[in-house]
């Protein structure tokens, strides 16, 4: 049970770290032009999909470091994580 779930969150790990980076890298908040609303929020953007980036690159090494097995409640909101993203990727076609 302890590698089915290194397995999952690895996978997950990977889809949410993929996705946050593709997201950050399309995150502008030095855009000129911006009001001053626009840019704190695309600021506040661009640290959301910096902690899931984070997140998802210690999902994806906590196998070779010998971490703890991954708790339902990790796996669990990996998975909400990745089933938003895949939704929103059916979503935009």
């Amino acid at each position: 049970m302890r590698h089915l779930g290194f397995f999952l969150l690895w996978i997950f790990g990977l889809v949410v770290m993929a996705e946050a980076l593709n997201k950050l890298e399309r995150t502008r908040p030095c855009l000129p032009g911006l009001t001053g609303n626009q840019r704190l929020l695309a600021w506040l953007k661009a640290l959301a999909w910096c902690l899931l980036a984070a997140a998802g690159a210690g999902a994806l090494v906590a196998p070779i470091f010998d971490f703890p097995a991954p708790t339902a409640r990790e796996l669990c909101m990996f998975a909400g994580f990745v089933v938003l993203i895949v939704r929103t990727r059916f979503k935009e076609g």
